[in-house]
Protein backbone atom coordinates (compact mmCIF):
# COMPACT_ATOMS: atom_id res chain seq x y z
CA UNK A 1 0.00 0.00 0.00
CA UNK A 2 0.95 3.34 -0.79
CA UNK A 3 1.55 5.72 2.28
CA UNK A 4 1.28 9.12 3.02
CA UNK A 5 1.82 11.73 5.73
CA UNK A 6 -0.60 12.69 8.50
CA UNK A 7 1.48 15.73 9.78
CA UNK A 8 4.82 13.72 11.30
CA UNK A 9 2.85 10.11 11.09
CA UNK A 10 3.35 8.03 8.39
CA UNK A 11 0.20 6.08 7.55
CA UNK A 12 -1.41 3.86 4.77
CA UNK A 13 -3.61 5.76 1.99
CA UNK A 14 -6.37 3.84 3.72
CA UNK A 15 -7.06 3.38 7.32
CA UNK A 16 -9.28 1.22 9.15
CA UNK A 17 -12.23 1.75 11.68
CA UNK A 18 -12.30 -0.75 14.45
CA UNK A 19 -15.94 0.52 16.26
CA UNK A 20 -17.85 -2.33 14.83
CA UNK A 21 -15.49 -4.94 16.03
CA UNK A 22 -16.32 -4.52 19.57
CA UNK A 23 -20.02 -2.95 18.62
CA UNK A 24 -23.09 -1.28 17.20
CA UNK A 25 -23.21 -3.58 13.74
CA UNK A 26 -24.64 -6.72 15.66
CA UNK A 27 -22.33 -9.96 16.62
CA UNK A 28 -18.93 -9.57 17.49
CA UNK A 29 -15.76 -12.01 17.30
CA UNK A 30 -12.53 -11.14 18.68
CA UNK A 31 -11.03 -14.07 16.97
CA UNK A 32 -12.13 -12.88 13.68
CA UNK A 33 -11.23 -9.11 14.30
CA UNK A 34 -7.70 -10.13 15.56
CA UNK A 35 -7.28 -12.01 12.20
CA UNK A 36 -8.41 -9.20 10.20
CA UNK A 37 -6.44 -6.68 12.45
CA UNK A 38 -3.36 -8.49 11.47
CA UNK A 39 -4.10 -8.79 8.15
CA UNK A 40 -4.35 -5.36 7.81
CA UNK A 41 -0.96 -4.43 9.08
CA UNK A 42 0.59 -7.59 6.75
CA UNK A 43 -1.07 -5.39 3.97
CA UNK A 44 0.46 -2.03 5.21
CA UNK A 45 -2.81 -1.19 6.29
CA UNK A 46 -1.24 0.67 9.47
CA UNK A 47 -3.64 3.30 10.56
CA UNK A 48 -5.92 1.65 13.04
CA UNK A 49 -8.61 4.11 14.53
CA UNK A 50 -10.65 3.22 17.81
CA UNK A 51 -11.95 5.11 20.93
CA UNK A 52 -12.44 5.34 24.11
CA UNK A 53 -16.72 4.67 23.85
CA UNK A 54 -16.49 1.69 21.46
CA UNK A 55 -17.67 -1.47 23.13
CA UNK A 56 -17.73 0.48 26.99
CA UNK A 57 -13.03 0.34 26.23
CA UNK A 58 -13.48 -3.08 24.68
CA UNK A 59 -12.42 -1.80 21.29
CA UNK A 60 -9.19 -0.32 22.65
CA UNK A 61 -8.24 -3.59 24.59
CA UNK A 62 -8.59 -5.51 21.49
CA UNK A 63 -6.77 -3.42 19.54
CA UNK A 64 -4.05 -3.34 22.01
CA UNK A 65 -3.61 -7.26 21.74
CA UNK A 66 -3.67 -7.08 18.24
CA UNK A 67 -0.21 -5.23 18.39
CA UNK A 68 1.10 -6.73 20.58
CA UNK A 69 0.99 -10.08 19.45
CA UNK A 70 1.44 -8.83 15.98
CA UNK A 71 5.44 -9.95 15.26
CA UNK A 72 6.11 -7.13 13.00
CA UNK A 73 5.92 -4.71 16.72
CA UNK A 74 4.67 -1.79 17.47
CA UNK A 75 6.83 0.94 15.40
CA UNK A 76 5.04 0.87 12.16
CA UNK A 77 1.51 0.78 13.75
CA UNK A 78 0.10 4.75 14.06
CA UNK A 79 -2.73 4.21 16.79
CA UNK A 80 -5.07 6.77 16.83
CA UNK A 81 -7.85 6.93 19.90
CA UNK A 82 -10.87 9.09 20.79
CA UNK A 83 -12.21 11.02 24.00
CA UNK A 84 -14.84 13.23 24.55
CA UNK A 85 -18.34 11.40 24.57
CA UNK A 86 -19.71 10.11 27.68
CA UNK A 87 -21.85 6.47 28.23
CA UNK A 88 -23.02 4.48 30.64
CA UNK A 89 -23.08 0.99 30.92
CA UNK A 90 -26.26 0.33 32.41
CA UNK A 91 -28.13 3.14 30.22
CA UNK A 92 -27.43 2.43 26.51
CA UNK A 93 -29.53 5.53 25.60
CA UNK A 94 -27.02 8.25 27.70
CA UNK A 95 -24.85 10.04 25.96
CA UNK A 96 -22.99 12.70 27.23
CA UNK A 97 -20.12 15.04 26.12
CA UNK A 98 -17.15 16.48 27.92
CA UNK A 99 -13.56 18.21 27.45
CA UNK A 100 -13.08 19.55 30.78
CA UNK A 101 -9.50 19.78 31.40
CA UNK A 102 -9.15 16.83 34.19
CA UNK A 103 -11.66 14.71 32.18
CA UNK A 104 -8.77 15.08 29.24
CA UNK A 105 -6.48 13.66 31.52
CA UNK A 106 -8.47 10.92 33.32
CA UNK A 107 -9.77 9.73 29.55
CA UNK A 108 -5.87 9.47 27.99
CA UNK A 109 -4.97 7.60 31.25
CA UNK A 110 -7.36 5.24 30.85
CA UNK A 111 -7.06 4.78 27.33
CA UNK A 112 -3.43 4.10 27.25
CA UNK A 113 -3.75 1.62 30.30
CA UNK A 114 -6.92 -0.30 28.06
CA UNK A 115 -4.28 -0.21 24.76
CA UNK A 116 -1.40 -1.30 26.78
CA UNK A 117 0.55 1.60 25.14
CA UNK A 118 3.21 4.21 26.48
CA UNK A 119 1.56 6.84 23.66
CA UNK A 120 -1.09 7.22 21.58
CA UNK A 121 0.11 8.39 18.28
CA UNK A 122 -3.31 10.19 17.45
CA UNK A 123 -5.79 11.58 19.95
CA UNK A 124 -8.23 13.58 18.69
CA UNK A 125 -11.51 15.96 20.49
CA UNK A 126 -13.96 12.95 19.77
CA UNK A 127 -16.99 15.61 19.99
CA UNK A 128 -16.50 19.01 20.80
CA UNK A 129 -17.67 20.35 24.74
CA UNK A 130 -19.95 23.16 24.25
CA UNK A 131 -20.31 24.64 27.63
CA UNK A 132 -16.41 25.31 27.97
CA UNK A 133 -14.06 27.06 25.55
CA UNK A 134 -12.09 24.66 22.76
CA UNK A 135 -9.02 26.13 24.04
CA UNK A 136 -9.29 24.72 27.58
CA UNK A 137 -10.00 21.15 26.05
CA UNK A 138 -7.02 21.94 23.18
CA UNK A 139 -4.97 22.63 26.62
CA UNK A 140 -5.16 19.70 28.19
CA UNK A 141 -4.45 17.56 25.36
CA UNK A 142 -1.20 19.70 24.46
CA UNK A 143 0.15 19.55 27.83
CA UNK A 144 -0.61 15.37 26.89
CA UNK A 145 1.86 16.01 24.30
CA UNK A 146 4.48 17.53 26.03
CA UNK A 147 3.82 14.59 28.49
CA UNK A 148 4.88 12.43 26.05
CA UNK A 149 1.15 10.67 26.14
CA UNK A 150 0.46 11.95 22.71
CA UNK A 151 2.25 12.39 19.63
CA UNK A 152 -0.71 14.53 17.81
CA UNK A 153 -3.99 15.92 18.12
CA UNK A 154 -7.08 15.84 16.21
CA UNK A 155 -10.29 17.08 16.63
CA UNK A 156 -13.60 15.29 15.18
CA UNK A 157 -16.86 16.73 13.78
CA UNK A 158 -16.21 20.61 14.70
CA UNK A 159 -17.22 23.47 12.75
CA UNK A 160 -15.14 25.87 10.95
CA UNK A 161 -14.35 28.76 13.68
CA UNK A 162 -13.81 25.76 16.55
CA UNK A 163 -11.08 24.56 14.32
CA UNK A 164 -9.66 28.11 13.97
CA UNK A 165 -9.67 27.75 17.54
CA UNK A 166 -8.00 24.74 18.57
CA UNK A 167 -5.37 25.18 15.70
CA UNK A 168 -4.52 28.32 17.26
CA UNK A 169 -4.21 27.03 20.30
CA UNK A 170 -2.39 23.70 19.36
CA UNK A 171 -1.68 22.53 15.75
CA UNK A 172 -3.93 20.06 14.78
CA UNK A 173 -2.77 17.29 12.40
CA UNK A 174 -6.22 16.27 11.49
CA UNK A 175 -10.01 16.97 11.83
CA UNK A 176 -12.27 13.46 11.50
CA UNK A 177 -15.81 13.81 10.47
CA UNK A 178 -18.06 11.55 8.32
CA UNK A 179 -17.38 12.28 5.08
CA UNK A 180 -18.35 10.27 1.81
CA UNK A 181 -21.11 10.49 -1.30
CA UNK A 182 -23.88 10.62 0.49
CA UNK A 183 -22.42 12.57 3.68
CA UNK A 184 -20.69 15.92 2.06
CA UNK A 185 -20.81 18.56 4.56
CA UNK A 186 -17.38 19.10 5.26
CA UNK A 187 -16.84 20.47 1.58
CA UNK A 188 -18.51 23.31 2.68
CA UNK A 189 -16.17 25.05 4.91
CA UNK A 190 -13.99 22.55 6.40
CA UNK A 191 -11.76 20.75 3.09
CA UNK A 192 -11.25 24.60 2.15
CA UNK A 193 -9.91 25.52 6.03
CA UNK A 194 -8.16 21.92 6.04
CA UNK A 195 -6.36 23.20 2.84
CA UNK A 196 -5.24 26.71 4.55
CA UNK A 197 -4.08 25.30 7.46
CA UNK A 198 -1.91 22.80 6.43
CA UNK A 199 -4.71 20.23 8.68
CA UNK A 200 -5.81 16.66 6.96
CA UNK A 201 -8.81 15.19 6.81
CA UNK A 202 -9.66 11.09 7.96
CA UNK A 203 -13.08 10.30 6.28
CA UNK A 204 -15.09 8.26 8.49
CA UNK A 205 -18.02 5.80 6.97
CA UNK A 206 -16.72 6.84 3.61
CA UNK A 207 -19.38 3.53 2.70
CA UNK A 208 -21.95 5.40 4.11
CA UNK A 209 -22.44 2.81 6.60
CA UNK A 210 -21.67 -0.10 4.53
CA UNK A 211 -24.66 1.23 2.34
CA UNK A 212 -22.68 2.32 -0.53
CA UNK A 213 -21.09 -1.02 -0.65
CA UNK A 214 -24.51 -2.36 -2.58
CA UNK A 215 -24.39 -5.89 -0.51
CA UNK A 216 -27.51 -4.66 2.14
CA UNK A 217 -30.77 -4.93 0.06
CA UNK A 218 -32.81 -4.87 2.86
CA UNK A 219 -33.57 -3.92 6.49
CA UNK A 220 -33.91 -7.62 7.63
CA UNK A 221 -30.12 -7.34 6.49
CA UNK A 222 -29.23 -5.91 9.68
CA UNK A 223 -28.95 -7.88 13.02
CA UNK A 224 -31.88 -6.84 15.82
CA UNK A 225 -29.18 -5.04 17.54
CA UNK A 226 -27.76 -3.20 14.66
CA UNK A 227 -27.75 0.41 15.41
CA UNK A 228 -28.58 1.27 11.65
CA UNK A 229 -32.02 0.16 12.11
CA UNK A 230 -32.59 3.52 14.60
CA UNK A 231 -30.95 5.96 11.74
CA UNK A 232 -32.92 8.03 10.00
CA UNK A 233 -31.13 6.82 6.12
CA UNK A 234 -32.42 3.14 7.02
CA UNK A 235 -35.70 3.93 8.35
CA UNK A 236 -38.46 1.64 7.14
CA UNK A 237 -39.86 5.60 4.58
CA UNK A 238 -36.28 6.13 3.81
CA UNK A 239 -34.47 2.77 3.19
CA UNK A 240 -36.56 2.03 -0.31
CA UNK A 241 -35.52 5.53 -1.62
CA UNK A 242 -31.71 5.32 -0.96
CA UNK A 243 -31.33 1.84 -2.21
CA UNK A 244 -32.20 3.03 -5.28
CA UNK A 245 -29.89 6.17 -5.27
CA UNK A 246 -27.33 3.64 -4.13
CA UNK A 247 -28.00 0.77 -7.08
CA UNK A 248 -26.80 3.86 -9.55
CA UNK A 249 -23.77 4.05 -8.29
CA UNK A 250 -23.27 -0.35 -7.73
CA UNK A 251 -24.04 0.75 -11.94
CA UNK A 252 -21.20 2.43 -12.63
CA UNK A 253 -19.34 0.41 -10.33
CA UNK A 254 -20.24 -3.05 -12.77
CA UNK A 255 -19.28 -0.85 -15.69
CA UNK A 256 -15.62 0.20 -14.97
CA UNK A 257 -14.78 -3.39 -13.25
CA UNK A 258 -14.50 -2.18 -9.61
CA UNK A 259 -16.74 -3.19 -6.14
CA UNK A 260 -19.51 -0.56 -5.32
CA UNK A 261 -17.13 -0.01 -2.58
CA UNK A 262 -14.17 0.79 -4.28
CA UNK A 263 -15.19 2.95 -6.46
CA UNK A 264 -16.92 4.73 -3.49
CA UNK A 265 -13.36 5.23 -1.97
CA UNK A 266 -12.10 6.16 -4.73
CA UNK A 267 -13.90 8.85 -5.44
CA UNK A 268 -12.89 10.14 -1.68
CA UNK A 269 -9.60 9.38 -1.96
CA UNK A 270 -9.52 11.65 -4.80
CA UNK A 271 -11.43 14.18 -3.47
CA UNK A 272 -7.74 14.63 -1.64
CA UNK A 273 -6.40 16.01 -4.65
CA UNK A 274 -9.82 18.10 -5.90
CA UNK A 275 -9.36 20.01 -2.62
CA UNK A 276 -5.83 19.47 -1.89
CA UNK A 277 -5.71 18.28 1.35
CA UNK A 278 -4.28 15.07 2.29
CA UNK A 279 -7.49 12.46 2.95
CA UNK A 280 -7.33 9.07 4.53
CA UNK A 281 -10.68 7.65 4.83
CA UNK A 282 -10.89 4.57 7.56
CA UNK A 283 -13.35 1.92 5.84
CA UNK A 284 -14.44 -0.04 8.82
CA UNK A 285 -14.66 -3.68 8.82
CA UNK A 286 -14.06 -6.52 10.98
CA UNK A 287 -14.03 -9.52 8.30
CA UNK A 288 -10.61 -9.96 5.44
CA UNK A 289 -12.38 -10.50 2.97
CA UNK A 290 -14.00 -7.10 3.13
CA UNK A 291 -10.90 -4.93 4.07
CA UNK A 292 -8.21 -7.05 1.09
CA UNK A 293 -11.62 -5.58 -1.00
CA UNK A 294 -10.93 -1.77 0.95
CA UNK A 295 -7.52 -1.72 0.77
CA UNK A 296 -7.59 -2.25 -3.12
CA UNK A 297 -9.33 0.93 -3.86
CA UNK A 298 -6.02 2.92 -3.32
CA UNK A 299 -5.22 1.16 -6.55
CA UNK A 300 -8.71 2.27 -8.51
CA UNK A 301 -7.72 5.35 -10.59
CA UNK A 302 -11.23 7.22 -11.57
CA UNK A 303 -11.21 9.54 -14.52
CA UNK A 304 -12.09 12.90 -15.40
CA UNK A 305 -15.06 10.94 -16.87
CA UNK A 306 -15.32 8.85 -14.16
CA UNK A 307 -15.97 11.72 -12.05
CA UNK A 308 -18.37 13.36 -14.30
CA UNK A 309 -20.66 10.45 -14.79
CA UNK A 310 -20.76 10.04 -10.43
CA UNK A 311 -21.45 13.78 -10.14
CA UNK A 312 -24.74 12.88 -12.43
CA UNK A 313 -25.61 10.77 -10.02
CA UNK A 314 -25.82 13.55 -7.35
CA UNK A 315 -26.07 11.28 -4.28
CA UNK A 316 -26.19 14.04 -1.91
CA UNK A 317 -29.19 15.44 -3.09
CA UNK A 318 -30.66 12.54 -3.84
CA UNK A 319 -30.75 10.81 -0.30
CA UNK A 320 -33.41 11.02 1.94
CA UNK A 321 -32.79 11.34 5.79
CA UNK A 322 -30.28 13.08 8.24
CA UNK A 323 -27.04 10.96 8.94
CA UNK A 324 -27.78 10.92 12.45
CA UNK A 325 -31.40 11.11 14.30
CA UNK A 326 -29.97 13.58 16.82
CA UNK A 327 -27.55 16.30 14.99
CA UNK A 328 -26.75 18.06 18.10
CA UNK A 329 -23.63 16.23 18.89
CA UNK A 330 -22.17 17.11 14.83
CA UNK A 331 -22.68 20.13 12.51
CA UNK A 332 -22.00 22.56 15.47
CA UNK A 333 -21.51 25.12 13.65
CA UNK A 334 -22.43 26.62 10.34
CA UNK A 335 -20.41 27.88 7.35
Amino acid sequence: MQHTQLGTLTVGAIGLGCMGMSEFYGATNDTESLATLHRALELGCNFLDTADIYGHGDNEELVGRAIRSWPGGRDQIVVASKFGILRKRDDPSYRGISGQAAYVRQACDASLKRLGLEVIDLYYVHRVDRTIPIEETIGAMADLVRAGKVRALGISECGPDTLRRAHSAHPITAVQSEYSLWSRDVEQSILPLCRQLGIALVPYSPLGRGFLSGEIKSRNDFAADDFRRHMPRFSEENFASNLQVVSKVNELALAKGVSASQLALAWVLAQGQAYGVTVVPIPGTKRIRYLEQNIQAADVKLSAEDMADIAKVDVRSSIAGNRYGDMKFVDIESA
